[in-house]
């Protein structure tokens, strides 16, 4: 490995350190904290962005209550502020915080065993493919422990919800509709969510080949790498994420239809039917604006906690 210049704090004395290669992990590189980097990246991401993340659920609804229509993002943002106060733009978020760490340590700890098993961490070659199989394994571990969260935050979201809290809303949710409504949009999101992860990884470390090829912890790297990434892979899949919103918050729905949805192509019939092709891009806009800092900061975030514990290895 090369070695750069580090200045010690005391007298400013050049001093030789090593610098690693940030895109493959150390051998004693544990589970633990790679899970703890993975957490980190999940709660920063989402916490930091949640408001948009809110924007885009309200706009994606089909036939919303009255008070629920928005003719854009900006609009949705005023008005909400407006009659429902700031602070409801972070409603819901109580089930991000909590589903989110978990999961993300799940996600980072899944993608980095599959992208070192398929030797995509091996001398200074492109692998796309191991980028790609590493996100998509990563994303099917990830979701099935985060999709009952996802749905209640959406409940918890939608204008109108008469849920307050966690505890509250799972537990009408269940009384309701069963154990199978924290599920039923598991297909669709894993639909979405596995092209989404695997065109998002392989973009991700595309750029960051091209852009930072010495391969060292770069923050402006991550950042930008992340940012192209997440809004590349958020433009494609879309049309998915409108299916999946509309299965996750069917039960809060006033359209009788809407609420006997039940799977992928029913959800996407009711949306072509009633709003043409245009409604698959319902929310196309706060998704890529929501996305596009998200995935930086979850990228930048998870670079730099695995930094600090490769670097803090050999202390």
């Amino acid at each position: 490995m090369q070695a750069s210049l580090h200045q010690t704090m005391g007298d400013h004395v050049p001093v030789a350190v090593e610098e690693y290669d940030y895109e493959g992990l150390p051998p004693n590189f544990t589970l633990v904290e790679n899970m703890a980097a993975g957490a980190f990246a999940g709660i920063a991401e989402h916490t930091l962005m949640y408001p948009f993340d809110l924007l885009k659920t309200r706009l994606q609804v089909i036939n919303p209550s009255p008070g629920g229509l928005y003719s854009g993002v900006s609009n949705a943002l005023s008005t909400i502020s407006k009659a429902e106060g700031v602070g409801s733009l972070w409603r819901g978020i109580s089930s991000v915080v909590v589903g989110a760490g978990p999961a993300h340590a799940v996600y980072f700890a899944t993608y980095e065993a599959v992208k070192h098993a398929m030797g995509g961490n091996n001398g200074n070659e492109h692998h796309p493919f191991a980028a790609a199989t590493s996100g998509a394994c990563a994303t099917i571990a990830s979701d099935a422990l985060m999709n009952p969260f996802d749905v209640i935050k959406q409940r918890m979201q939608v204008h109108g919800s008469v849920y307050r809290s966690i505890a509250q809303c799972t537990r009408t949710v269940y009384k309701n509709e069963g154990l199978a409504a924290f599920y039923v949009s598991y297909p669709t999101t894993l639909c979405m969510t596995v092209p989404f992860t695997a065109l998002q990884f392989t973009a991700y470390e595309s750029l960051s080949k091209v852009i930072n090829p010495g391969k060292g912890y770069d923050p402006v790297t991550h950042c930008v790498s992340g940012a192209l990434a997440g809004a590349f892979a958020a433009g494609l899949t879309t049309p998915l994420d409108v299916i999946k919103t509309l299965l996750q918050t069917r039960g809060t729905a006033r359209d009788a239809e809407i609420r006997s949805a039940r799977g992928l192509v029913r959800a996407a019939s009711i949306i072509k039917r009633q709003h043409g092709y245009a409604g698959f891009f319902r929310g196309l806009r706060p998704r890529i604006i929501t996305t596009m800092p998200s995935t930086a900061i979850c990228w930048s975030s998870y670079e730099m906690a695995k930094a600090y514990f490769i670097r803090h290895q050999d202390d």
